[in-house]
Order: structure tokens, then sequence, then C-alpha cells
């Protein structure tokens, strides 16, 4: 089982390299060029330019059984049909049940974007409880994913 981390613009990168190597998990970020990562545990594997480079890149990567942190609701739902565990950054699973009402949500806030001449605001600024609440999150899934494969 591995860990593939959409690493671009991750703001939980250390707090998954942690846990990861509590539980001696192999661990890969995937980021592009103009991204420097060195994380204290793990891999870093740059993957050339383009809108989408990572999220193929790590979706050609990613098997059965292994975590997915991402962002995108895109590479989650394509994860999740490869039968991957995944979590946004936030501490939210994704799952079978939720993904097709938030690739809706991000369908329909797309298009009010565009439509709209105000800017709609963006996501609050990054608190402590929040990377409490995603660490918890991702070792509950790391370790559901963990008693996956032992099965």
């Amino acid at each position: 089982m591995t860990v593939y981390v959409d690493a671009d613009a991750c703001p939980v990168k250390q707090i998954i390299a942690d846990i990861a190597q509590t539980h001696a998990v192999h661990l890969v970020f995937l980021c592009d060029t103009s991204h420097m990562l060195s994380p204290s545990y793990g891999d870093v594997r740059v993957i050339g330019e383009g809108p989408d480079a990572v999220d193929l890149a790590l979706i050609n990567l990613c098997q059965a059984g292994d975590v997915v942190v991402s962002q995108d609701y895109g590479v989650a739902a394509l994860a999740l049909g490869k039968r991957c565990f995944c979590i946004h950054q936030s501490g939210r699973w994704y799952t079978n049940e939720n993904i097709d009402t938030l690739l809706m949500e991000r369908h329909l806030a797309k298009k009010a974007r565009r439509s709209s001449r105000h800017h709609l605001k963006g996501p609050s600024k990054r608190t402590e409880e929040d990377d409490i609440r995603f660490a918890e999150s991702f070792e509950r899934m790391l370790l559901a994913a963990l008693s996956a494969s032992a099965s």
C-alpha cells in the first residue's frame, strides 16, 4: 500500500509525512516542476508542467487499496473508481456515497463564478484546528487502508 499526495498547494504535507512515517507506510508526493519539495519522509516525483499532468500521473500510479490525498474532486472520483481510499486536505473522506454530490457542487460553483461579475470568497485561512482534524481523519483512513490490505 502506498500513500499518494497531490502535493501542489497541499498545506498538510508535513502532517502526512509524520503519520506515514509513524506507520512505516510508503509515501509519494507528486508535484509539477514549479514546486520544490524536500519532505522529511517519503519520495518526491516531479511531473512535467501542464494543467493536469500531476493529476494524471497520480491516477496512473495509484492502485486498489492505496490512499490518495487531493483537494481535486475529479482526481478523487477517478481514484475511487480504482478502489483507492481518498481524502481531502480538510480531512473529509471522499466516498462512493458523496463524490457525485461533490462533483455537482463543484460544477454549480464553476457556473456561478462564470456568470457572476462578483468574486466569490475563497476558503478560510487554515487554522491549527483544521490541521488537527486532518491529522485525526488521515490516520483513521490510513489504519483502515492498512487493515483492508492485511485482509
